[in-house]
């Protein structure tokens, strides 16, 4: 079984997205259903996916989990919280009275770009962190370079959870930078209790003229240090769509994998998102 474990839905309609500003962005200025990725996923023999919150607003997480309730394709969902805020436990639990509750897989709030570069080591992070792991939640880590950091130093201090890397921590591969990402991220990788979704690659690259090998870098570093067996796709739909198809997204991962065993393509395309994320699938 294919997993995407990494996409989004939103509603314009419902609630702004405000990060998607400038001329850039404006393809993705839009609404996207779930029936917009069926279509985009067609031929792909992507599955089961799971669907994550784009926005800081309390009220996104509920609609999501809804939707995860109604959609058959939708196996787990990555909910927002505030996780510096002391009351951050108290809106999570008003998430699991919800409709489609039991979706709710994991929590993750935004680092990359924050204002204070070592956001996820402030010690109210860290403790509403460990609170979702002794509840068996796990974490979703949103960085860039900058805020690797204080990723480590957060997983450093939560021995028990289980976090998950978003989009390798988005390296800047259209200038071809590889230092001190992978110092980082082979630091954070040294944790077992870290897995890394393979996801967001192509709007780290020029948008316009990217090749795989453009890649193979990056990706030759996370297969060292992470292994398969903690490596996982995601396609970031339909953010990559700026860059590319849902369809080259999938082609670019397999490129990259070719090279595996059959138990590594296992792992790689659906059995780590299923154990990191507690799918049941």
């Amino acid at each position: 079984m294919r997993i995407d474990s990494h996409h989004h839905i939103w509603d314009l309609t419902v609630r702004d997205q405000d990060w998607i500003t400038g001329d850039a962005m404006m393809p993705i200025r839009r609404n996207f259903s779930m029936a917009d990725l069926r279509d985009a996923i067609s031929g792909t023999n992507v599955q089961k996916t799971v669907l994550v919150q784009t926005v800081t607003n309390y009220a996104e997480t509920p609609e999501l989990l809804a939707l995860a309730q109604a959609d058959s394709m939708i196996a787990g969902v990555v909910g927002w919280l505030d996780i510096d805020s002391p009351d951050a436990m108290a809106h999570f639990d008003q998430y699991l009275d919800l409709p489609g509750a039991s979706y709710l897989k994991s929590i993750r709030d935004i680092a990359q770009d924050h204002v204070d570069p070592n956001y996820l080591a402030r010690p109210q992070a860290i403790k509403t962190v460990k609170e979702l792991g002794r509840r068996g939640f796990t974490y979703d880590l949103l960085t860039k370079t900058p805020e690797l950091p204080g990723a480590i130093e957060m997983v450093k201090q939560s021995p028990g959870m289980q976090f998950v890397m978003d989009h390798i921590s988005k390296p800047y591969i259209s200038a071809g930078t590889i230092q001190p990402w992978e110092k980082l991220i082979r630091e954070l990788a040294s944790y077992e209790n870290v897995v890394c979704k393979v996801s967001g690659l192509v709007t780290e690259a020029n948008w316009k003229s990217w090749k795989t090998s453009d890649f193979k870098p990056y990706f030759d570093i996370l297969l060292e240090a992470f292994t398969p067996k903690r490596l996982m796709f995601g396609s970031d739909w339909p953010v990559a769509t700026l860059a590319g198809s849902y369809k080259e997204v999938v082609e670019i991962a397999e490129e990259l994998t070719a090279s595996l065993s059959e138990s590594e393509l296992a792992d790689f395309w659906g059995d780590t998102a299923n154990r990191a994320y507690k799918l049941g699938l």
